[in-house]
């Protein structure tokens, strides 16, 4: 039965009343939502761009309500994230609306055979699913016969790869909605996108697509830029004044070792705080974290952007950004999180010297290179389909890059995969490397325009939705450019005493070696996979660069002649007491044939420690380690240049020194080689740790 504008208003507008039944006196649209809901139910490709806290998903609430009254089929609900997921489904069963859901959480095969027969039969309203599930083989044998009614794309800034946060996930929906019959609606939404990817949206959802665009300004939030570059200053910062702001909030970091560091820092200064950031063994603890921010039982969560979408809290008092975002996109989405529902929310963004850094390495590192690609093709080409792990010992990249390259190549249609195993396609290969450098500038150019935004003297509200095309922008009158003050007045700099508490817990920030266990592959020095001879547990003075001791070996490296005097000593203040504590006979090193720094360091701390300095190892010419990616070239690339000097005699208990670690294996090898030739104990040590998985999101 078709229905009239009329009628539809009316249906919409009682539903609107129902739901705010003694929440609200009279319940109204916001600017916007019911024409987002008359297009959604009429026009048939609906894009709706609208600021957090708006009430998108009531637009697909509502249009699922009355498509459910007219016997239509299911709302099925594509959306990114497992907390957006659990918000969402909360939300809609307030509503009356029968929700189902698959995702990666739901194991038992039993179960998700349960779920998908309801979903056949109609059983549900609203369908939530990850765009990983949707694509999984179950579901992909089903969907032809499922009676979709709407098909939404939450967060669907993630279709285009223009967008702040483009997944490869999502890269494939635009082949959903080209599937699905010209009278069954497609409503995406979003609080995050800039013109260029609301025109590819655009484009995906057809030329026809009815856009909502409204005002992106957040009255509720106050803005201040705290231009506190070194870390210690940032650290003392935080200690002192987030106790002083009200409620609870989130401090966002660019990497999982700073949400590490900094929650642990806090807490040890008496605040409540817990990390939060993508890894899939800490999934619970991650939402044990969720659910004591949603109840005010911690002061804060230290996240990573993994928080940065559909955390639906409405009462996030602050957010702080402990270094600076990629884009005024992503930093919008992220302060957006705060002020939702209360009339004052206070934000501050903090900068530091290695910001820069990580952002350019995301850039960087976004797609794979020409040389990766076509390596990667090649090992496809000659095998009859290779798993991730067959294809880390053809190809010399990082297991988990190869990974993500394969997701790419399967996206553009050159691999496809059966469960674990990867095939080459018959399409043609042509490398996309015109587009993704085109991409590449547009983040440099973001990037260049968050960098514009902390020297501004205007309006920082004005600024940054002005950046996102809002032609609306105006000034909020509640920033620190518009106040000439600060936002909260019982924020304070910290004193020195502060300062140098925080330095001195960065100093003290010392990284486990955690010993190999197995090797790459069998045969490597043992017959099996496991390492028959293991090192004990290290440990590094300091990560490569970071403030403090990192920033001395970092300059150290490449600028003088010697380490300087306050490593050594330093060191040996370390190595004094585990010298002790294990009996340590001598002190040996891994040798480089570049340079002799790590041999007069070693020398010098055997010295100071009263034990025999050893070279116990020969090195043959060999491709420099550090330009081996994965753990198959570098394992093998130390096993084929290190030996024990002939006639040399294994000490029972050794610390083995070097001066940088990064993948382990030179350690590893060294230590091996060691214990076969009859040595008990290796403990290695090292003066930092560079490796390339720098805790990046």
């Amino acid at each position: 039965m078709k229905i009239t504008n009329d009628q539809l208003y009316k249906d919409a507008s009682a539903i609107l009343e129902k739901v705010y039944a003694g929440e609200t006196p009279d319940p109204a649209f916001r600017e916007g939502q019911y024409e987002a809901i008359e297009a959604t139910l009429t026009r048939k490709r609906v894009l709706v761009v609208q600021k957090t806290g708006w009430g998108k998903s009531l637009v697909y609430f509502i249009s699922t309500k009355i498509n459910r009254q007219q016997g239509r089929g299911v709302t099925l609900i594509i959306s990114p994230l497992l907390v957006l997921m659990e918000n969402q489904i909360d939300a809609a069963r307030k509503m009356d609306l029968k929700c189902g859901v698959l995702n990666s959480t739901i194991k038992d095969a039993s179960i998700r055979r349960e779920i998908l027969g309801k979903l056949l039969k109609n059983e549900y309203d609203l369908f939530f699913i990850t765009p990983e599930s949707l694509f999984g083989d179950e579901f992909q044998e089903a969907v032809r016969s499922i009676d979709i009614g709407l098909f939404v794309i939450d967060e669907c800034h993630c279709i285009s790869d223009w967008g702040h946060d483009f997944r490869l996930e999502y890269g494939n929906l635009y082949k959903i909605i080209d599937f699905l019959p010209e009278n069954v609606p497609v409503l995406g939404t979003t609080a995050t996108a800039n013109d260029r990817v609301i025109e590819d949206l655009a484009k995906q959802f057809g030329k026809d697509a009815f856009i909502s665009r409204g005002s992106l300004t957040r009255d509720s939030l106050f803005i201040e830029i705290l231009p506190l570059e070194s870390k210690a200053l940032r650290y003392a910062w935080l200690a002192r004044n987030i106790p002083v702001l009200p409620g609870s909030g989130i401090i966002y970091c660019l990497t999982r070792r700073d949400c590490r560091q900094l929650s642990d820092f806090l807490n040890q200064k008496g605040l409540n705080t817990m990390p939060y950031f993508s890894d899939g063994e800490l999934d619970e603890q991650n939402k044990l974290a969720e659910e004591k921010l949603m109840k005010n039982e911690i002061k804060a969560l230290v996240s990573t952007i993994k928080l940065g979408m559909g955390y639906d809290k409405p009462d996030i008092s602050f957010v702080v950004h402990y270094q600076q975002p990629g884009s005024i996109v992503a930093y919008y989405q992220q302060i957006g999180r705060a002020g939702r529902n209360i009339p004052a929310a206070y934000c501050y963004l903090m900068t530091g010297r290695e910001d820069d850094q990580i952002l350019e390495y995301f850039i960087e590192t976004a797609f794979p290179t020409e040389e990766q690609a076509q390596s990667i093709i090649k090992a496809l080409q000659e095998n009859s389909g290779l798993t991730v792990n067959r294809i880390e010992s053809i190809c010399n990249m990082r297991k988990n890059k190869i990974g993500q390259f394969l997701s790419f190549l399967e996206n553009e249609g050159y691999v496809y995969r059966k469960a674990r195993t990867y095939f080459r396609s018959a399409k043609v290969f042509a490398y996309n490397g015109e587009h993704y450098d085109e991409i590449k500038n547009a983040k440099r150019a973001e990037k260049e325009t968050m960098q514009k935004y902390l020297l501004t003297d205007t309006c920082l509200s004005k600024y940054i939705v002005s950046a996102l095309n809002d032609a609306s922008a105006y000034d909020c009158g509640k920033c620190r450019n518009c106040l000439g003050y600060g936002v909260f007045p019982d924020v304070r700099h910290p004193d020195d005493d502060e300062i140098n508490t925080a330095q001195e817990y960065l100093n003290s920030l010392y990284i486990p070696i955690e010993p190999r266990k197995r090797w790459p592959a069998p045969n490597m020095l043992d017959i099996k996979t496991t390492i028959s001879h293991q090192n004990e547990t290290g440990l590094a003075l300091a990560k490569y660069g970071d403030a403090g001791y990192g920033e001395m070996v970092a300059r150290d490296k490449y600028s003088a002649d010697f380490y300087r005097e306050a490593l050594i000593a330093k060191s040996t203040a370390i190595l004094k007491q585990i010298a002790d504590k294990l009996e340590i006979d001598a002190i040996t090193i891994v040798p480089s044939y570049r340079n002799t720094k790590v041999n007069l360091f070693a020398e010098e701390v055997a010295k100071r420690l009263g034990l025999p300095y050893l070279e116990m190892f020969t090195r043959s010419e060999s491709p420099q380690q550090k330009n081996m990616e994965n753990s198959y070239f570098q394992a093998k690339n130390i096993i084929d240049s290190m030996s024990i000097k002939g006639n040399s005699i294994a000490p029972k208990r050794v610390i083995l020194i070097d001066d940088i670690v990064d993948s382990k294996w030179t350690l590893t090898v060294c230590g091996w080689l060691l214990k076969n030739a009859g040595t008990d104990i290796v403990y290695p040590f090292c003066l930092a740790d560079s490796g390339e998985n720098k805790g990046y999101n």
